[in-house]
């Protein structure tokens, strides 16, 4: 008996723990979205005109109905020096047409397309981008996937951001206004829980960054053994971030979303998306396996016991008023991410947001029973410390 109170008062003590940390995620991503998203700085860094050189480096892959669209908002940048460097890994593929069809309809761009990739690992985004990385001809090279689209001055606002002590400069992820459920919950989930931990991890020093619009270094890069350093990867922009923080660089945010737009979406791509991110940060970091206690309805019974067990509080009522202001607050947070006018109503917000914090344990669960993930082309077995091994069929 002395054991299970010992460990009742253990599992309180937890709770009361998980309901600080939790508060204090909300409070500072929503209070850093409002502070540092989309605000238009009132000061110059430094003159237009002397901004550094950029090189874009753009891993391409099929055609969605929006590459073409998404592509061009890269070819309008306000920009005095950059260069666009299109890489794309079969002859076949017909994102080629779409490249050549915007090189002929920009002569005055810098822009080059590369075809055939380079096999230096298993991790086919570095294969395909290496042609375009060792052509780059600047200082700062700029890797955002193609589903990406970008304001005219989304560059500049990166460039500002590259301070001297500062080695990479990423932005938060998030999803443009589109039609239907599965896009509204992408929407919501990248408004919400995604930004909640992002947003802290980087607020308290954690380098939390993904790779989907990144500004880094070159020169940093090459010291760390260059874009080959990290084809045995699939995570590659954590161990690219990594590899800048550990000799001694700073991060920064933009202060536009990253930004994403791409044409094909469904619950299931959505479901699979997530398994597969899980499924890289537990082999990354073993600290994961706590994550889902971080999700609203879990977390909500754990500090709903607790307080029953401290107070005498009715547990479902404390859990219902909990759940209550985790939702309102996801959706403050949603707004200021946003930027604006949601393009849902507020029933459909709740419609999404019920049915993505549902589907957050299963997502895990799904995560920890097969620990292989496809990926593009390919299908890949996971090992600890985040390498992994192409499977290949015999």
């Amino acid at each position: 008996m002395a054991l299970l109170d010992l460990a009742m008062q253990g599992l309180a003590v937890f709770g009361f723990i998980l309901f600080v940390v939790l508060w204090l995620m909300h409070f500072m991503s929503i209070i850093y979205v409002r502070l540092h998203l989309h605000k238009k700085r009132s000061e110059v860094k430094q003159p237009f005109a002397q901004l550094a050189g950029v090189s874009l480096l753009k891993p391409l892959k099929g055609v969605d109905p929006n590459l073409i669209s998404n592509l061009e908002t890269f070819f309008t940048l306000d920009y005095p020096k950059y260069e666009i460097l299109l890489c794309v890994q079969d002859q076949d593929d017909p994102a080629v047409d779409v490249c050549k069809k915007l090189l002929g309809k920009y002569p005055n761009v810098d822009a080059r397309l590369f075809i055939g990739g380079k096999k230096v690992g298993i991790n086919p985004k570095i294969n395909n981008l290496m042609p375009g990385y060792e052509g780059a001809k600047y200082g700062l090279v700029w890797i955002c996937d193609s589903g990406i689209r970008v304001k005219p001055d989304t560059l500049t606002d990166m460039t500002n951001q590259m301070t001297e002590k500062v080695g990479l400069v990423h932005g938060l992820p998030y999803v443009a206004d589109r039609q239907g459920f599965a896009a509204t919950l992408e929407q919501v989930y990248f408004g919400t829980s995604h930004p909640r931990s992002y947003i802290s991890a980087n607020v308290t020093g954690i380098k939390c960054v993904t790779g989907m619009s990144c500004l880094m270094r070159k020169d940093v890069l090459d010291q760390a053994g260059g874009l080959v350093a990290f084809a045995q990867y699939i995570a590659e922009d954590y161990f690219m971030a990594k590899a800048i923080a550990d000799r001694g660089w700073k991060f920064s945010m933009a202060t536009q979303v990253a930004l994403q737009n791409s044409g094909s979406y469904s619950i299931g791509q959505f479901q699979s998306r997530m398994i597969r991110w899980t499924k890289l940060r537990i082999n990354m970091l073993p600290g994961t396996v706590l994550e889902p206690v971080s999700e609203c309805f879990l977390a909500s019974l754990i500090i709903g016991w607790a307080a029953h067990h401290v107070f005498r509080w009715d547990m479902m009522v404390f859990f219902m008023c909990h759940c209550l202001a985790w939702f309102l607050s996801d959706y403050i947070q949603l707004t200021g991410v946003q930027g604006g006018q949601l393009c849902f109503s507020k029933l459909d917000f709740a419609v999404a947001w019920f049915i993505r914090e549902s589907m957050a344990v299963q997502i895990f669960l799904s995560a920890l029973w097969d620990p292989t993930i496809s990926w593009r082309t390919g299908r890949y077995r996971l090992r600890c410390g985040g390498t992994a091994e192409e499977i290949l069929d015999v």
